[in-house]
């Protein structure tokens, strides 16, 4: 299945913007990581079709993952 891997901020660097990766059916969010090398501490913030997700939640084709590195400032 096809899912689109969309990075923001600092995970862009030395990466991609966005990307379309191939996924067997079953996948879940954690593969789709997995797939671009990106660590649990890395990706903070994870919305699937604009909605807030979790790792372990079931990707189906078609799906837009946009990845956000933890926030920090003050």
């Amino acid at each position: 299945m096809k899912t689109t891997i969309k990075l923001f901020a600092s995970l862009r660097e030395g990466r991609f913007d966005s990307h379309p990766c191939e996924l067997a059916e079953g996948a879940t969010v954690q593969d789709a990581l997995d797939s671009a090398n990106i660590s649990a501490a890395e990706a903070a913030i994870l919305f699937l079709n604009g909605r807030h997700t979790q790792p372990e939640h079931l990707l189906t084709d078609g799906d837009s993952l946009a990845i956000f590195p933890p926030v920090g400032g003050g």
